[in-house]
Order: C-alpha cells, then sequence, then structure tokens
C-alpha cells in the first residue's frame, strides 16, 4: 500500500486542506473507513481510474480537495497530459482533470436537486444560532454532492458561527445532503465560506471544493473563495462557469505524512 500525503486549495505554502492519496490494499468498504478513521484525514483510494473518498466518520460521493490531490499524483505520472479523468466509485461521475496557472482544476456539471422544505426554525437550530435570519432564501444546489448553501450577513457572523454539528449530521441524513455550507459575500467582490458536515469540530474543511461548484452553480458566474481562517489555514478555491460546466480549482502541494493515530 502506498499513501501519499497533499495540501490542497492553500493560499501560501503549509496552507491547505490535507488529503491522502491511497493506493494498493485495503480493498473493502470497511477496511478503508477504519484506515480514514485511523488516519483522522480526508483519504481518497484510487484504483486506476477510479476514486473512492472517505472522510473519518462517513464514505463521500465527492471530494473535490481529494480529487486536486489525485490530479496531483496522476499528472506526476503524465506530465505531458493536458487532460486526464477519473471516475468516483459511489456514483460513477466522470471527473475531468486539467492543469494550468500554477494549479489544478476539475470539471463538472451543475446537477439538478430536489429543494427540501425547511421548516421555520431549523435553520437557527442546526446553526445554534438564536434569531438567525438569512441574508438570501437558502438554496440546494449540488456538482455531484449536494450542499445547503446558506448566506449569512457577513464575514463576522460567519466566523462566529458554532452549530449543532450533530443536528446537522442528523438532518442531513434524513434530507439526503452533504451538510450546510454557510457563505458571505465580501466587500472585494470575493466570497467566505464554512462548511459544516463533521462530527468533530476539529475536522472542519479548511476548504470545500463541492461547495464552491455548488455556489457557482447558484450564482451563475465563477467566483474566488476564501476559506479556512476559522481553521487557521488559509485556503483559496477559483472557480469559472464555461460553455455550461463549472470548473473548480487551486494549488497543491506535498506534505508531511504523519502516522497513524492508533484509533481503531
Amino acid at each position: 500500500m502506498q499513501i501519499r500525503a497533499l495540501s490542497c486549495f492553500g493560499e501560501h505554502a503549509g496552507d491547505g486542506n490535507p488529503a491522502l492519496v491511497i493506493e494498493g490494499g485495503q480493498a473493502n468498504e470497511e477496511a478503508r473507513r477504519a484506515l480514514a478513521q485511523s488516519r483522522n484525514t480526508t483519504c481518497v483510494f484510487l484504483d486506476g481510474e477510479v476514486v473512492d473518498f472517505y472522510y473519518p466518520h462517513m464514505r463521500s460521493p465527492l471530494c473535490l480537495h481529494a480529487t486536486l490531490a489525485v490530479a496531483h499524483v496522476l499528472f506526476g505520472r503524465h506530465p505531458d497530459a493536458a487532460l486526464l479523468s477519473v471516475t468516483t466509485a459511489m456514483r460513477g461521475q466522470r471527473l475531468a482533470l486539467l492543469r494550468g496557472d500554477h494549479a489544478f482544476y476539475v470539471r463538472l456539471q451543475a446537477q439538478e436537486v430536489a429543494q427540501p422544505v425547511l421548516a421555520s426554525g431549523l435553520l437557527e437550530h442546526l446553526l445554534a444560532a438564536p434569531g438567525f435570519v438569512p441574508a438570501s432564501p437558502p438554496r440546494v444546489a449540488s456538482v455531484g454532492s449536494p450542499k445547503l448553501l446558506v448566506e449569512v450577513p457577513d464575514s463576522a457572523t460567519l466566523l462566529g458561527l458554532r452549530p449543532d454539528l450533530e443536528a446537522i449530521t442528523a438532518w442531513s441524513k434524513e434530507a439526503g445532503i452533504n451538510g450546510i455550507y454557510a457563505w458571505c459575500r465580501l466587500p472585494d467582490g470575493r466570497f467566505e465560506g464554512r462548511n459544516f458536515n463533521h462530527l468533530d469540530p476539529a475536522l472542519e474543511d479548511s476548504a470545500t471544493g463541492v461547495a464552491a461548484g455548488a455556489l457557482t452553480a447558484l450564482l451563475g458566474h465563477g467566483i474566488v473563495l476564501r476559506q479556512g481562517r476559522a481553521t487557521g489555514h488559509s485556503c483559496i478555491i477559483r472557480t469559472r462557469a464555461e460553455d455550461g460546466a463549472i470548473l473548480v480549482g487551486g494549488r497543491t502541494e506535498p506534505a508531511a505524512l504523519i502516522e497513524s493515530t492508533g484509533r481503531p
């Protein structure tokens, strides 16, 4: 079994969201879940051209920062290639991988999703924010992993959120949605966001590419999205809307491989 550690979407060297790219061994789902739990890190298992994503607490249909990590590995093997592709294990989604501007990109399509009925007071409960009023109507959007996109008034409100993660996880399972992505508009025209779909606050994403893609689909144009200030790892995600497709990209770099924590 070969394990490579990478950081993805980092604004500067040393920043970024960590992912492990794993090849060989751990062929069944139970073993893969156990490995992701023991490493306490997002893991992507690469079987030829098939990618299988695991967070420490769940298997995921799509994880774009881990897909960027795979792009880093595959383009390293094919330095002259302009375009590569992989297929997700859970849903058979085809992902085109590109490189340019000292970054890697994943090309996706927006997907139609049902809009859940949000009961009165639900967001206040899930976000543990009494009196919370979203800055625009919350909507679900997806490029492969649906997110409930909740706009908050400003960055201070965003960074001050301390949501009920267990309640979000329970509601997400019931609604068939992969968590809440809270976001706001910044005065300089960029955007900022935080992703809530982990049970452990310490595992909050520093960058969530699927949410950036979903937000791009919702807004209908490319964005520059800042994330990670809440985790201490500044990240920048760049997206483009081109010919009906959505490109989500950012920089990657190798990271130190931390040994297993010994958790089951």
